[in-house]
């Protein structure tokens, strides 16, 4: 009778429960519900998840409610009040360590994430407690998307998803709900960056040992591929032939893929192998500018480079508004260290003005001052703004600032004592400074790119960790000697590679630096080619490699087989004349087009730009290559004709054709893949390498969990120019 009474009365109070939450599920009712959400709860994060930027210590202003940056997870604090101990729809007790996230409203009430996600998902919208109408709901999971359900919160819809795969997959290998940040997160930024976690040197040791059985005088994974072509192939003895141009052709080996442990078991698997590991550092904007979507894209960004990562690999992130801080030293990208990665990340809020010069300053120190090294190093910078607290130069001509001074002295490569890490940067949107940030790539050997479209900056940044993943040659210095006495070395064209010549001109140097997997180098030499009466065959040039081996350390010597000639007949006959050299000779011809209207352009002529420009293209399609319709030569034009479009008038130049060049020519002098616009043909046509394809096509195969899912570049949304409070 007794327990009668007692069902009696817990019955009563539960009725009592459900009708003042008449909006609500019972209990028993969650355990029905529809695949999506028993997805959701199967793949239930854990009270370590930390997915709110109250949990972060960025140096910016905390909020104690979620923001549109965030998710809506908060970490379960250890002294919760007992009126925030029960979660109002289950009845259940909300401690901290049963592996259940929480998710606090704007209103500052608290739930079980899982319920109310399903309370969310049927419909309702508004607080179960107070009945305050949300304007941030919790997301819904990946399987409703691929259902067609619509998401409820457009604004946060970049913190899910693949980010969201990775946390689970990794809280779910350490599902410990007291787990706290690390102090790192909270502490004050020490005043040297010495800090950094130490390199996997076992990991080191082994591929060493490994590979010294296969070690030859060429390179363990295959030696640079080296060709010669003469511009013709044969000069008459008794003709001479100035600015006779000889195209050297360089190929890097074919390296060998690596699986970072953290891919997406839907793609295609990829081969482990051996490969340099990396220090990566990504400065990171977060000014009011990068609000709303911007800021979810960066995280998704961010989600996709923590998760190909691998456990030697190290990154740091710095984010900076009007000011800059570390979110956390160079760490090792191990299960948990991607774990804290993501959180990190996802802990970033959008305010304050924009000081890019402070967080490059940030980031240039995590690599000068770190304990360790990885071979590979490199900057990723990515801002959507221009830096309002350092240049004065805002409306005046771009190409004459002094952007140089705002740059640490310890990136500057042109006198060989710099740092020799690149930073490669990526302007965001129709406002973001593409001067600054061109002249931080230039003078440090990285890449500019221009992410016009919303949706390509996750392609964006997995072409160039496709790159940075894959770098086979290091210190690649090419030496180019004059075989016959009576030569002499004209120009070396190299682009924006570092070239000399020797006092009486018969040694000439070019220093390439990295290569990537499989990455092409063309660079144009001429010599004055004089009479000679004496021999049938004249030897002209033999070419030279010096650099150093990633893994092993080991430095390689490599010399093309043969010395390349030309033969001298008495008479004029039938020579070949070389289609590559011509095909590089409209690549060097269109890239200085390119420069010389941007000139103009900034000058404030654009007619003159664009007339430049059509000069080019006709020169172009007069050229043998282009009346065989080489590729090459069609994208070319493509590409001018893209560029003139883009400075039909001063508004069209200031919010896109700026940038498109200056990412053009960024590409073309580094000859490197770069990002430009929203147009797959135009992004790099001829300098992405395989793995650097390989890993956009990751990228789009893992956008919402289904490649049909995601719109094609071409389609992408443009950007449009509009005024941002900084």
């Amino acid at each position: 009778m007794l327990r009668s009474d007692r069902t009696s009365r817990m019955g009563s109070k539960w009725r009592k429960a459900k009708n003042a939450l008449s909006c609500l599920q019972l209990p028993g009712e969650l355990e029905d519900d529809s695949p999506g959400q028993s997805s959701l709860s199967a793949g239930r994060l854990s009270g370590s998840v930390l997915l709110s930027p109250a949990a972060g210590s960025s140096g910016y202003s905390m909020s104690k409610t979620p923001t549109p940056s965030s998710s809506g997870l908060l970490l379960p604090k250890q002294s919760s009040k007992s009126s925030k101990s029960t979660c109002t729809i289950c009845l259940n007790t909300m401690k901290p360590g049963n592996g259940h996230a929480i998710f606090t409203a704007e209103c500052s009430h608290s739930f079980h994430f899982h319920c109310i996600t399903s309370n969310v998902k049927h419909g309702n919208q508004i607080c179960p407690i107070c009945r305050a109408k949300w304007k941030e709901l919790p997301f819904q999971g990946p399987s409703d998307l691929l259902h067609g359900r619509a998401r409820m919160n457009a604004v946060t819809w970049g913190a899910d998803d693949d980010l969201m795969t990775v946390l689970r997959r990794q809280s779910t290998a350490r599902a410990d709900g007291s787990r706290r940040l690390p102090s790192f997160f909270h502490a004050p930024e020490p005043d040297v960056f010495d800090d950094d976690e130490l390199v996997d040197h076992q990991h080191e040791i082994t591929e060493k040992e490994s590979l010294n059985e296969h070690v030859t005088d060429s390179h363990s994974l295959g030696a640079i591929e080296v060709k010669t072509h003469p511009e013709v192939s044969a000069v008459p003895r008794s003709a001479s032939h100035n600015n006779f141009t000889i195209l050297i052709h360089l190929k890097a080996p074919t390296g060998q893929r690596y699986d970072s442990g953290g891919n997406d078991p839907n793609l295609p698997p990829v081969s482990q192998s051996s490969r340099a590991p990396v220090d990566l550092v990504t400065v990171l904007d977060a000014s009011g500018s990068m609000s709303g979507t911007k800021l979810a894209l960066l995280k998704r960004a961010m989600g996709f480079v923590i998760q190909h990562l691998g456990p030697s690999d190290r990154l740091s992130v710095i984010a900076f508004s009007s000011i800059a801080r570390r979110l956390f030293p160079l760490r090792r990208m191990t299960d948990t260290g991607r774990l804290e990665a993501l959180q990190a990340v996802n802990s970033l809020i959008s305010n304050g003005g924009t000081n890019i010069a402070e967080g490059l300053k940030k980031g240039v120190r995590v690599m000068t001052d770190r304990k360790w090294k990885n071979p590979v190093g490199s900057i990723i910078l990515l801002s959507d703004g221009q830096d309002t607290y350092n240049v004065s130069s805002i409306g005046q001509d771009r190409s004459q600032s002094n952007y140089p001074s705002l740059l640490p002295d310890s990136i500057n490569r042109s006198d060989g004592t710099g740092l020799q890490v690149p930073v490669h940067a990526f302007g965001f949107g129709a406002d973001h400074d593409s001067a600054l940030m061109h002249s931080i790539s230039e003078r440090s050997g990285g890449t500019f790119s221009f992410i016009e479209a919303e949706s390509v900056i996750q392609d964006a940044f997995a072409q160039c960790i496709g790159g940075l993943l894959s770098v086979v040659v290091q210190e690649l210095q090419v030496r180019v000697e004059c075989v016959h006495q009576a030569l002499h070395l004209g120009s070396i064209k190299a682009g924006s590679y570092k070239t000399s010549v020797s006092p009486y001109a018969r040694l000439g140097f070019i220093d390439v630096g990295d290569l990537y997997a499989e990455e092409e180098r063309n660079f144009l030499v001429t010599i004055d080619i004089p009479v000679d009466e004496s021999c049938n065959e004249m030897p002209l040039l033999k070419v030279r490699c010096f650099y150093r081996d990633p893994i092993t350390k080991e430095s390689v010597n490599f010399e093309e087989a043969d010395v390349l000639k030309i033969q001298r007949p008495e008479k004029t006959g039938d020579f070949v004349v070389s289609m590559e050299v011509h095909r590089q000779r409209n690549r060097l011809r269109a890239a200085e087009a390119m420069a010389e209207a941007r000139a103009a352009a900034e000058r404030g002529d654009l007619a003159g730009a664009v007339s430049v420009l059509e000069c080019c293209r006709k020169a172009l399609s007069e050229t043998i290559s282009a009346q065989t319709g080489d590729q090459l030569c069609i994208a070319l034009d493509a590409e001018l004709k893209e560029m003139q479009e883009r400075m039909s008038n001063r508004r069209v130049y200031e919010s896109s054709g700026r940038a498109y060049v200056l990412s053009g020519l960024s590409s073309h002098s580094s000859q490197r893949a770069t990002s430009r616009g929203n147009s797959a043909e135009t992004t790099s046509f001829s300098y992405q390498t395989p793995f650097m394809a390989d890993m956009v096509t990751r990228s789009q195969t893992m956008f919402f969990g289904s490649p049909s899912s995601r719109p094609s570049l071409r389609q992408a949304r443009s950007f449009t120019a509009r005024p941002q409070p900084r």
